[in-house]
């Protein structure tokens, strides 16, 4: 009775911990090992699962469901596994290419695949039909990692200039607050010469 008890208590204190956060966030056994040993936890992360309180989006990896009115569960959210995968790496890591862009509002191409530049560890992981592809890069191309600005960096690298037009920079221009443009401006020097124009006209 009182290992039954006990294994209720960490299931609830689990869930507690995952209301007390934004609902896409996603969690491993590791976000929850101040409430037990890791045995006790990937036992009640089983439980919790098969009670469809959590789902297993991948191995090791959690979130919470939440309902759609139309799809009945909304998607797990890509970005969110990300974090929750390079967290403790303590490597840097920017996302990329098309998904940069479309993150910024600057497209609405949904690619297959998630490009994630990094000077941690290759990987690829399959989230339903979609890839992770995490690709080593040298420090030239983590300008900005983590912040708005290393976001707008890679967009306007996959982007190019032809694809730089007025109404594109005009569109940055307004939706990026102060300290991101102020940001751009200290790494534009380090950038190649054909994006340094494009960056000054954005943060003008």
């Amino acid at each position: 009775m009182l290992i039954h008890k006990t294994a209720q208590s960490i299931d609830v204190k689990i869930l507690k911990s995952v209301r007390a956060t934004k609902s896409a966030s996603a969690f491993s056994a590791k976000d929850f090992s101040h409430l037990g040993n890791s045995a006790a936890i990937r036992k009640a992360l089983e439980r919790v699962t098969r009670r469809g309180d959590l789902r297993r989006i991948r191995r090791g990896f959690y979130d919470r469901p939440r309902p759609h009115p139309l799809l009945g569960q909304t998607a797990p959210d890509p970005m969110e596994l990300v974090r929750g995968v390079m967290k403790d790496s303590g490597a840097q890591w920017q996302v990329s290419g098309a998904y940069a862009a479309n993150l910024l509002h600057l497209s609405e191409q949904v690619p297959a695949k998630i490009l994630i530049l990094t000077d941690g560890l290759p990987r690829k992981i399959l989230l339903g039909k979609l890839t992770l592809d995490f690709r080593r890069a040298a420090p030239r191309h983590l300008l900005g990692a983590g912040k708005p600005a290393g976001l707008v960096i890679q967009a306007i690298r996959h982007i190019r200039a032809a694809g730089m037009t007025p109404t594109v920079i005009a569109r940055l221009r307004r939706q990026l607050d102060p300290a991101t443009k102020a940001d751009l401006v200290d790494y534009a020097p380090k950038l190649a010469a054909w994006m340094q124009p494009i960056v000054q006209q954005i943060v003008t």
